[in-house]
């Protein structure tokens, strides 16, 4: 048995003993009990809400064991009122306004929630293993930095950096999403420095649910299908329970950009006017253009010889026909605007969203052994594949010589007379795109137990529980140039015989090197294909062991009211370990995978505590040490408190030091390795290197102090209404961030020494300098807001006398003051309200849901403000500044915002004995509304906070039995 199997076991060991024990300990989570009455009242009431059936064996277990988990706090105190801000989407929610199949769809329309990843802005992770997840990001501060937990407890990463993808969540089961907008790791530990993402499920469930649905764009793509099933009984007179759920999602990828608005974007350019000192713009904003220094058959972008450039601008076609390219009305040597900018075809064949396919099983099993103690045992299984469109091959720099057989048919021998060389750029129609497939395999095992019991005569609560999950992905890149083989086929001759063959086949005969013809379309010989394309691929597993230990109970009271104490530890372990054969770990236009082995653990202890002070008037405060195996002892805390003065006011407050741990990425990657060159500071020379993208082993946690300070409003003249309004405050030090080569050099030069420890000399003799491309901890962000809420529910019969039915209302809107994110690099800005780099100014939602028993409508308004394609830039039309590399001037710098506008409508059916059956349908994108216009990796648009997708519909049905 390996040390890491004996500490495995040793953990479950360790578990299932502090079950048993006379003391026993809590529960990872801030799980509060409520009293009986109050518990049986609450479960109801929110089964009425959702039109939920709640069978007597349920209502049953439901009195006796039921644990209320609450998100915000670690203790189990049913009237507590969080200093910090909790927002919740109901199981009502969940059920009326999900756009799609994915729960984290829905999630990320909060306006909290700004950056995340998501499989329309992450298809583009070529080798970084992300394609395709939902990992949610609060703050924009990076989907690292927000801890999301299942029930209360970290549940298993999908990927190396340990992000953890929604999608493998049992969402069936999910009853409640509730995210905490704050500082929280004097509570939950790491990554929860921009707040925490709860999932809670319905432990109790009792009775089986299907769902079965249906979806596709206007434009007839993007088609999509999902099923699931869940059930839950109770066994031995309901002290057992089993819940059991499975799920299949089926999404068409959209390999190609059919639609109109990426046609027609805009292209910022160089001003061919600009001279200094006359007053024009740096840059200007035109279009619709495109790409002018790589078409399918080639275009020559200059030549030398005798007249240099005199062929610049012919272009290759259908078989090799020669044709001269229309530069159009401005151009640069990358972007031409009008003339033949459609030719290009980069933007237009490359993915819009990728193929998947999820499949998740999960299963959990609970049992009463005695009054004070529930047993369970959880298991997840999760599968899932994303195939993505990764565009065509793209090279601005083919060279081709004056001798080249190819060069020499396609233009005579006379018009390369006075010709050396010509560079070519080329998307290689005739090769096939390149194409990504991640595959994921996670699973999760849990073991615990909870309960509560009576001490110091009052109810306590504990749980403990021991987690290990695996996850296991396969990142591979099909169709990938090798670079040292296309240049070999590039280099054609003709042999003695008059054939056409690679120049290395002269001296290395079985090499098996065949030629290729760039010049053209229809041109290129499959045998050329295989001999030049491979298919570079990386496996990895990534392994966590979680367990901990929790107690919540009431130590005394004061003269004010009963003192709550959380206390509780933590321990966790993580590995890595990953396979790239060695063929595939350099030498490929992209991937140039790289294993990344190495771990670490952290051992962890809390104290909470929440002390009335007078009536209305309660103090939060928390600490946590942490010690870490690679970088030693942090501490954590945080203090809040509530003031109540009168019942419809609440005043909240919290001040947090808060900390996020490198993962093992960070710490240990192995990455990539390429060959580029830098420009030497101390003696201006241009060298040759070889970077190593590498993890630093050195690096320390970063911190954060958070503030958030609000209100809550809650008139008693308007039941049902409920304001709030928080201000946020984050300012994070030594912030992790990768630097490469160039800033590395800089930072080295500058005297920092750290820098210097990552540049030395290339063994091999080939290149100038060997450089590891690390994360440092040099950074620091800084971010404020302002987020407000409001809902009101009201009857409708308050208004209309004879008119049935609910309405309920809510708006959200996150106030982006400022974000500044500072490397060091460069002068520090402001990028609220930059589309490009930054969060919007303003992200809003805004609902509407008419509902009576048998129907509901619901209408929802959704967008971002408007901005800037670049805070740095500086917008003027005449009278210009100098030129500043930092802050260049441009003639339009405005970003229009976006507004889109949702319907959902659900129908409740009476079919034999089938009950709460639903239809529904949902309609995203209503008006067909286009994205922001904005240049963003080969398309015209925004991926982040836009539909790409356009206008689509979902329907399906759902019932219960």
């Amino acid at each position: 048995m390996t040390a890491y199997a004996k500490k495995r076991s040793f953990l479950f060991f360790f578990v299932a003993l502090s079950s048993g024990t006379v003391l026993p300990f809590t529960d990872t989570a801030y799980a509060e009990s409520l009293p009986d009455a109050q518990a049986t009242k609450s479960k109801n009431k929110q089964a009425a809400h959702v039109g939920a059936k709640v069978k007597p064996s349920a209502a049953k277990k439901n009195a006796n064991s039921e644990v209320l988990t609450v998100t915000g706090s670690r203790i189990a105190n049913p009237h507590a009122k969080s200093p910090t801000p909790v927002s919740t989407l109901t199981q009502s929610d969940i059920a009326n306004q999900s756009p799609t199949n994915n729960l984290a769809d829905l999630v990320n329309q909060l306006p909290q929630f700004a950056g995340s990843q998501t499989p329309q802005n992450s298809r583009l992770a070529l080798s970084g293993g992300t394609a395709g997840i939902n990992a949610l990001n609060l703050r924009n501060l990076g989907a690292v930095r927000s801890l999301v937990l299942l029930d209360g407890r970290r549940t298993a990463p999908s990927t190396i950096t340990g992000l953890v993808d929604i999608n493998t969540l049992p969402q069936q089961l999910v009853k409640r999403v509730d995210v905490v907008t704050g500082g929280a790791s004097a509570q939950y530990g790491s990554d929860a420095v921009a707040g925490v993402t709860n999932f809670v499920l319905d432990k109790t469930y009792t009775g089986l649910k299907v769902n079965a649905d249906s979806g596709i764009s206007t434009y007839g793509d993007g088609v999509n299908y999902s099923t699931s099933i869940a059930g839950g009984f109770g066994f031995a007179h309901d002290k057992g329970h089993v819940l059991l759920s499975g799920d299949y999602a089926h999404e068409d990828g959209i390999y190609s950009v059919t639609r109109k608005w990426n046609e027609n974007g805009n292209r910022i350019i160089a001003n061919p006017d600009y001279a200094v000192g006359n007053g024009q713009p740096y840059y200007i904003v035109r279009g619709p253009g495109g790409t002018n220094n790589a078409l399918p058959g080639g275009i020559i972008n200059s030549s030398t010889g005798a007249v240099k450039n005199s062929l610049r601008g012919i272009y290759f076609g259908e078989g090799g026909s020669v044709n001269h390219y229309n530069y159009g009305s401005l151009s640069t040597s990358t972007t031409s605007i009008g003339g033949d900018h459609s030719l290009a075809d980069n933007g237009r064949n490359i993915g819009l969203q990728p193929g998947s396919d999820r499949k998740n099983l999960f299963g959990r099993l609970s049992y009463d052994v005695a009054p004070w103690m529930t047993l369970y045992a959880e298991g997840a299984y999760n599968e899932s594949e994303y195939i993505y469109n990764a565009g065509p091959q793209y090279m601005t720099s083919v060279n081709l010589t004056s001798d080249n057989p190819y060069l020499i048919d396609a233009l005579g021998a006379d018009a390369l007379k006075d010709v050396s060389s010509v560079t070519l750029g080329t998307t290689a129609h005739d090769m096939p795109y390149r194409r990504t497939d991640n595959r994921r395999n996670v699973q999760r095992y849990t073991f615990g137990g909870e309960g509560n019991f009576q001490m110091f005569g009052k109810r306590a609560s504990w749980s403990a529980y021991a987690q290990y999950s695996a996850t296991r992905t396969h990142e591979q890149i099909y169709n990938v140039m090798n670079n040292a083989k296309i240049k070999n086929a590039t280099d054609a001759v003709r042999s003695a015989s008059g054939n056409i063959v690679c120049r290395s086949t002269l001296t290395d005969p079985s090499n098996g090197c065949s030629p290729i013809d760039w010049l053209g379309t229809g041109v290129i010989s499959s045998d050329a294909i295989d001999y030049a394309l491979g298919n570079p691929y990386r496996d990895e597993k990534f392994e966590e062991i979680v367990s901990g230990v929790n107690l919540s109970m009431i130590p005394f009271a004061t003269w004010a009211g009963d003192v709550n104490v959380a206390v509780g530890g933590e321990y966790r372990d993580e590995r890595a370990s990953g396979y790239v054969p060695t063929a595939y770990q350099s030498g490929w236009s992209v991937g140039n995978f790289l294993p990344t082995n190495g771990g670490y653990n952290v051992k962890e202890a809390y104290l909470e505590t929440e002390v009335p002070l007078a009536k209305g008037l309660t103090f939060n405060g928390a600490v946590r040490g942490t010690d870490y195996s690679t970088s030693g002892y942090v501490t954590t805390w945080k203090i809040g408190g509530t003031w109540q003065p009168i019942q419809d006011v609440l005043f909240r407050a919290t001040q947090s030091r808060d900390v996020r741990a490198p993962n093992i990425n960070e710490l240990y990657q192995g990455g990539t390795s390429r060959t580029t060159s830098i420009l030497d500071p101390a003696t201006g020379a241009t060298d040759t290197v070889l970077e190593m993208t590498t993890g630093n082993s050195k690096l320390r946690p970063e911190k954060a102090n958070s503030t958030v300070v609000g209100s809550v409003i809650t008139p008693r003249f308007a039941p049902g209404l409920s304001i709030s309004v928080d201000w946020f405050h984050i300012k994070l030090k030594d912030a992790i961030q990768q630097f490469y080569s160039q800033d590395i050099v800089n930072q080295c030069y500058e005297g920092n020494q750290s820098f210097c420890s990552a540049v030395g000399p290339d063994t091999s003799g080939n290149r100038d300098l060997f450089i590891q491309a690390s994360p440092f901890n040099f950074s620091q962000i800084t971010t404020s807001g302002i987020d407000i809420d409001a809902s009101y529910r009201l009857p409708v019969r308050r208004i209309f006398a004879k008119v049935p039915g609910v309405l309920t209302v809510h708006g959200q809107a996150s106030n982006y003051l400022k974000y500044v994110a500072d490397s060091g690099l460069s002068p520090a800005i402001n990028t609220a309200g930059d589309i490009t780099s930054g969060p919007p100014k303003w992200i809003y939602r805004f609902s509407a849901t008419y509902s009576l028993p048998s129907f509901s409508v619901t209408a929802i308004a959704r967008g971002i403000s408007a901005g800037n394609y670049s805070n740095s830039y500086v917008q003027c039309a005449t009278g210009c500044p100098a030129y500043n590399a930092y802050f260049p001037t441009i003639d339009k710098n405005h970003v229009k915002g976006t507004f889109y506008f949702d319907m959902n409508f659900t129908y409740k059916l009476k079919y034999q004995n089938i009950g709460n059956m639903q239809v529904f349908l949902n309609i995203t994108n209503l008006a067909n509304s286009k994205p922001v216009l904005v240049p963003e990796s080969g398309l015209a648009a925004d991926s982040t906070y836009s539909s790409l997708l356009g206008r689509t519909f979902r329907g399906g049905v759902r019932f219960e039995l």
